[in-house]
């Protein structure tokens, strides 16, 4: 019949949607993570099902099980232990081979830990990034921290204890002091938001052991400041070299991060100005 991803709560058992609970109700199978922990989610609300494991582990070969169950004209439920399936948790694999064989695939709205994280930081929502882990291997990590230091929008992402101070200390020497923020346990007892720099994130990783599951949030990069005149004579000279306005436009908005409608209408508005002279 169909492929229906189902999220399940981060924390809180009772964020689950009514929904959820009927599709995990009537589907014929429920793929899930952690047999064990889904069935416990399942107990809880009187809710009997076929579990089969879907992890990272066993996801290719459970993929060809779950398209013959398709196949066969059952429904197929996807869980993971926290958070909606395919987001850094297995699903994207049986996915896009579901939706290559032609079956049906839908995917409910519901719990996902970036979002409130990312709320609750008090940092400019719109744009973000959501990347999710970090590489583990130091040279793989900065070499995406590199790559991401120049957007000037939010970033998030999600952040194994372990793995905090690392991650951290990368991002200080990467991107500089900037704001942030640490959201953990969302939803449990123990939610606690830590709001302030990634230097005094790195200080008190450093001074005491945080624990949970855990969404760092950090600014994106600033604009630097912008001397109108500096740059408005840049774009005057390269325009003199024989420069098209597209190109210099390209130029100085990469250079300085000013808004190519601005660039354009201050050159254009000069070279008339010129011209009048």
């Amino acid at each position: 019949m169909a492929l229906i991803l189902v999220p399940t709560p981060v924390g809180n058992r009772e964020d689950i949607t009514a929904r959820a609970l009927a599709v995990l109700a009537s589907a014929d199978v429920v793929a899930c993570e952690d047999t064990r922990h889904t069935g416990l989610l399942l107990h809880h609300y009187g809710i009997k099902a076929r579990l089969v494991s879907y992890h990272a582990h066993n996801e290719r070969a459970r993929t060809e099980e779950i398209l013959r169950h398709l196949a066969e004209g059952r429904t197929v439920a996807l869980v993971s232990d926290a958070g909606t399936p395919a987001i850094s948790d297995p699903g994207q694999i049986v996915v896009e081979e579901a939706l290559a064989a032609g079956f049906d695939v839908d995917v409910l709205p519901g719990p996902t830990a970036f979002v409130p994280a990312l709320v609750l930081s008090g940092l400019p929502v719109h744009p973000f990034t959501f990347w999710g882990f970090l590489p583990s291997k130091a040279s793989d990590r900065r070499r995406v921290l590199a790559d991401l230091a120049h957007q000037s929008w939010t970033l998030l992402f999600y952040v194994s204890p372990h793995r905090l101070a690392a991650d951290l200390a990368d991002l200080v020497d990467l991107f500089g002091d900037r704001r942030a923020a640490l959201v953990r346990e969302i939803s449990k007892i123990h939610q606690e938001t830590l709001r302030g720099s990634l230097q005094t994130l790195l200080d008190e990783s450093r001074t005491r052991e945080i624990k949970g599951e855990m969404v760092l949030v950090v600014a994106g990069r600033e604009a630097p400041s912008v001397d109108d005149g500096r740059w408005e004579a840049e774009g005057r000279a390269l325009l003199a070299e024989g420069r098209s306005l597209r190109d210099v436009v390209n130029l100085i908005a990469e250079g300085y991060g000013i808004p190519k409608n601005r660039i354009k209408s201050a050159l254009l508005q000069r070279r008339r100005e010129e011209v009048g002279e």
